[in-house]
């Protein structure tokens, strides 16, 4: 077997459920990463559920449903869904206006509209997003991670502050001993040990609101099923859409990185669709891919199967319905200094090292600058992104329409000029093109060689037309020659038809 194909069954049997389950090692690891997930979301969720203005159930039934739905319909092995703070950013309104029903329909058309865009194969624009936005996203959610943890620093006790120091000291020092049991793991039960034996007044998990003690149950949301409703949370919807397929598809890319494999898009897509109906349909407020939980678990724990992402569902369940006076207890100090590990761990420090940056072209770091500023004000990942692309779309643009230009090359007699046009003719590079010739200088006849170019648009073909129609009113016939077979094919079925000739 080559080495190629022994590294690609690696993989696969990296991401196998039945190779974890046949492994006592690795389902260990599968199984406690499962475990500190949940401990991470229980909070997360209850604050999500605060920013959407639902009460904190709401918020843990969706990531018990998310993860559980995802663990076995997802495309990316490993990857953590649940409620996050982007989709409560885009439902708060709807929820604050029309109340909890109206939030549920809008997230099961939102997981409708998720499986119809994964169908129809949004996932493939993934292919459009550079590294330098990949970068900036990585950053900007590190930041946001750090900045969601500052509030529990805030107006607390002075004891907290030991405790997250303690707290990031066993989880920095710890692996550096042993990776038997995650540090972060250890970091929750001794600083929950500490605060109970020494009865510590400091917040914790039961001060972020009131657990629930029943299992999530089927609902249909109570609305007017007419066309005024639909008007109202069709905006949503496909906010919740979009929002949450960027985020997931972004997320799943980075964990292919990191782990050295391949997941199919598509799948992921759809997935989340499914599991927002499933969490729409029981009561949850929504959610897709947490780039925080799924760091601890896939980076800090060292999860790679669905194994982690199922139980970290079910543990969060049986914490908060069996065990929610336990969970209760949990400082949140232990769960902050986790989440700083996590931001840390997730930043991609080296992007921003002085010999990086000089390196790095200064469009590059623009991009990033401006994908990480979007993110960190607006803290919404989508806007980040979807400016960090157009910035570079605009920056590739201007940069190729530079290195188009128009060379004399030849005069094979007096009443004939040759000239050579070279580079990527399309919207931003062509519309200068008509301002270099020299149409009254000229001889009669004037050919442009067109071997060493491109048409890609019509605008470049507008162009032509209009250099030609030029020509023609001084009395010169212009032949185009050189064309590729792509450029001839567009020019023909364009040239006459555009109405800019003249």
């Amino acid at each position: 077997m080559s080495r190629a194909a022994q590294v690609s069954v690696t993989a696969v049997e990296d991401v196998s459920v039945l190779g974890a389950l046949r492994s006592p090692r690795r389902l260990k690891t599968e199984v406690l990463a499962g475990l500190v997930v949940a401990l991470a979301l229980i909070p997360e969720a209850i604050s999500f559920s605060i920013i959407a203005g639902v009460d904190p159930r709401v918020g843990l039934f969706a990531s018990f449903t998310m993860a559980v739905t995802i663990s076995i319909v997802g495309g990316r092995p490993a990857m953590i869904s649940a409620a996050t703070g982007a989709i409560a950013l885009v439902v708060a309104p709807l929820a604050r206006e029309y109340g909890l029903d109206y939030l549920i329909a809008a997230v099961i058309l939102g997981g409708i509209l998720q499986v119809l865009l994964s169908v129809l194969g949004v996932a493939k624009l993934m292919r459009f997003i550079p590294r330098s936005v990949m970068v900036g996203f990585v950053n900007a959610l590190a930041i946001l991670i750090f900045s969601s943890q500052i509030p529990y620093l805030i107006g607390v006790p002075w004891l907290v502050y030991p405790m997250v120091a303690v707290g990031l000291a066993i989880m920095f020092f710890l692996p550096k001993l042993t990776t038997v049991v995650p540090a972060p793991l250890i970091a929750i039960v001794i600083l929950t040990a500490v605060t109970l034996v020494f009865a510590l007044a400091v917040p914790d998990v039961g001060d972020e609101g009131e657990l629930p003690s029943s299992l999530p149950s089927f609902l249909i949301p109570n609305v007017p099923f007419t066309v005024d409703t639909l008007s109202t949370i069709a905006p949503f919807a496909l906010a919740i859409a979009l929002v949450g397929l960027l985020e997931s598809l972004m997320t799943a890319k980075l964990v292919d990185d990191i782990t050295d494999s391949h997941s199919n898009k598509t799948r992921e897509g759809w997935g989340q669709g499914v599991a927002n109906l499933v969490t729409g349909f029981t009561g949850g407020m929504g959610g897709c891919a947490m780039i925080g939980q799924t760091m601890i678990n896939v980076k800090v724990s060292g999860a790679r199967t669905r194994i982690s992402t199922f139980l970290a569902g079910v543990f969060l369940l049986i914490l908060v319905v069996g065990l929610g006076d336990i969970v209760a207890l949990i400082p949140m100090a232990a769960l902050v200094a986790v989440m700083i590990m996590v931001s840390v761990g997730t930043f991609d420090w080296h992007s921003i090292n002085p010999k990086t940056l000089r390196r790095m072209p200064k469009s590059e770091t623009l991009v990033m600058v401006a994908t990480v500023a979007v993110t960190v004000v607006t803290h919404n990942l989508a806007y980040g992104v979807l400016v960090g692309v157009i910035t570079a779309m605009v920056l590739f643009a201007r940069r190729v329409a530079h290195l188009t230009e128009v060379v004399d090359v030849a005069h094979p007699d007096e009443d004939t000029r040759v000239y050579a046009v070279k580079g990527e003719l399309f919207f931003a590079s062509s519309n200068d093109l008509i301002y270099q010739f020299d149409y009254v200088g000229d001889p009669k006849n004037v050919v442009i060689d067109m071997s060493e170019s491109h048409i890609w648009d019509a605008s470049t073909v507008a162009t032509l037309d209009a250099i030609t129609t030029k020509y023609a009113a001084k009395g010169k016939t212009v032949e185009i020659v050189g064309l590729n077979a792509p450029s001839t094919e567009r020019h023909e079925r364009l040239s006459g038809n555009l109405g800019g000739e003249h």
